[in-house]
């Protein structure tokens, strides 16, 4: 039963409106991409940038074309899809838009 619940975490983490997404992929990107600039802009673990108090992102569209603005911005050359999986990952993680 653990072990089937385990298997089923990372597709409850993938909430609408990202449910195409994979919120583990979308995790690796994260920690590889952009935790370091948040890590040293907020400090801790970087989460803060998403659950501080005047946070930019109040949607899932700004959440979609934040990931798109930072990916253009910071030259990351990430594909649309793993836009749409960092989405799911945040989404999940942070964000619990529906």
């Amino acid at each position: 039963m653990a072990l089937t619940l385990a298997f089923l975490a990372p597709a409850a983490l993938a909430a609408a409106p990202f449910d195409k997404g994979d919120a583990n992929k979308g995790k690796a990107t994260h920690e590889k991409q952009c935790a370091g600039c948040h890590i040293g802009r907020f400090g801790g673990d970087g989460g803060k940038i998403y659950t501080r108090a005047d946070r930019r992102v109040k949607n899932a569209s700004a959440l979609a074309q934040q990931i798109t603005t930072c990916n253009a911005m910071l030259g990351n050359n990430l594909f649309p899809e793993d836009e749409l999986h960092l989405a799911a990952y945040l989404n999940g993680q942070y964000y619990k838009f529906k």
